[in-house]
């Protein structure tokens, strides 16, 4: 049943968010669930969400006559989950990730989300597939996440069509001493598949092959293709021994600070860095971050945050309730906008905040070519080894070395 009562507009107005509840005037009140559980609904999220959702928890809890307790889980949060599920003392909701889904479905720790065919249609068809697993929902998306190209345009007033002419540009600049960095995507000592994502896809690298449905396939590593080796080749020409583009002395804890100071005309992030580029006070824009000349378009990955049923909580009637029909609406959308800008998953939030703020559109714009990141369990295999290439190439080593190692090493991992 769906709740759209009073509870819903107080609550969203109690964040000030001046919008109108997602019920609209004449809709009758639901009757709250008659299966009320152990009395008590328990969610997880993270400390930035978790002031957010307690008002709407609470106007959840009032109109079904049970108690909602928020909590915050500060550090690993999906193993967390994953631990005290098979304990029989987790939540009966979790926000999260939704590459975490496979995870957690091999892990028996959430069940399927039951959306309508309307209320599927109601968000962006990229956050439906993201938290899509084994043609199953087991999620409630709320807000989408990917990398762009944030430029200084007081700098570049044009944004660039090739990677060639970034790296052109940035020399230009750097030449003329305007900035000290050709371009700022975060990398580090320790390597960063996320960010380098779109440089890597454009090149034509990839990480699996696809099923016959078309999702990733952990039998097929394809990290040491000859497609995937010329990438990581072009990797190693925008590294240390190479352009100088990409550089482990740039990392997650100065590529913000770096593009905010000045120093690069160029950052590769996405809409966590807003914040500080808005406080810089110098003209910006943002665009999808292109592909090489002679290679096809950039293509970043997609991240989905959502609402997850616990497969083993107290209460998973009111759980469903409250994932599938409470959390669903515009009020929480906003309201979770609010405290952390990633663009909304539900299309009816996302055109409200077109008004409000742009860059959300924008960020929506740049990852239209994008991929879900695989949410499948071996997706967790990846990351280590595929670091180890690129910083590998990065400092000049052997493309097909480094990829081989890599193949290597994560079908070690998948296969244990």
């Amino acid at each position: 049943m769906r709740i759209r009562t009073a509870g819903v507009i107080a609550a969203a107005g109690l964040l000030m968010l001046g919008v109108a509840a997602c019920g609209g005037s004449g809709e009758p009140a639901a009757t709250p669930s008659k299966d009320k559980g152990n009395g008590k609904l328990v969610l997880w999220t993270d400390p930035t969400r978790a002031p957010v959702l307690k008002p709407f928890a609470e106007a959840f809890g009032k109109e079904n006559g049970v108690t909602v307790e928020v909590k915050e889980i500060s550090e690993n949060q999906q193993q967390t989950f994953i631990t005290a599920s098979q304990q029989g003392s987790g939540p009966d909701i979790m926000v999260g990730a939704h590459d975490w889904i496979g995870n957690m479905v091999q892990n028996g720790a959430i069940d399927p989300v039951q959306l309508t065919a309307e209320q599927k249609a109601a968000f962006h068809p990229n956050a439906i597939k993201a938290v899509t697993f084994n043609g199953q929902i087991y999620g409630a998306p709320y807000a989408m996440e990917n990398v762009a190209l944030i430029r200084n345009t007081d700098l570049v007033p044009t944004a660039p069509a090739t990677i060639e002419d970034l790296i052109k540009a940035g020399k230009d600049l750097k030449a003329a001493k305007k900035v000290q960095e050709i371009l700022c995507v975060p990398f580090g000592a320790a390597g960063d598949v996320y960010h380098t994502y779109p440089l890597f896809s454009a090149a034509g690298g990839s990480l699996f092959g696809s099923t016959a449905s078309g999702d990733p396939d952990p039998s097929k590593v394809t990290v040491n293709t000859p497609e995937s080796i010329a990438a990581l080749e072009k990797m190693k020409a925008l590294g240390e021994k190479g352009e100088g583009a990409i550089k482990t002395s740039i990392g997650n804890e100065n590529g913000i600070p770096s593009f905010v100071q000045k120093k690069c005309a160029f950052l590769i992030s996405g809409p966590w860095s807003m914040n500080d580029v808005k406080k810089a006070g110098f003209a910006y824009d943002i665009t999808a971050v292109p592909g090489f000349a002679a290679g096809g378009q950039a293509k970043p990955f997609l991240g989905v945050q959502a609402f997850y049923v616990a497969a083993k909580g107290k209460s998973k009637v009111l759980a469903q309730e409250f994932v599938a029909n409470y959390v669903t609406n515009k009020d929480v959308a906003l309201a979770l906008y609010k405290a952390d800008p990633r663009p909304a998953a539900l299309t009816a939030a996302a055109d409200a905040v077109k008004s409000l703020d742009p860059n959300a559109e924008k960020f929506v714009l740049a990852g239209a070519n994008g991929i879900p990141m695989p949410a499948i369990p071996a997706m967790g295999a990846i990351w280590g080894p595929m670091a180890n290439a690129e910083v590998a190439v990065v400092k000049g080593g052997d493309a097909k070395t480094a990829a081989e190692a890599a193949a290597k090493a994560i079908t070690a991992e998948i296969n244990k």
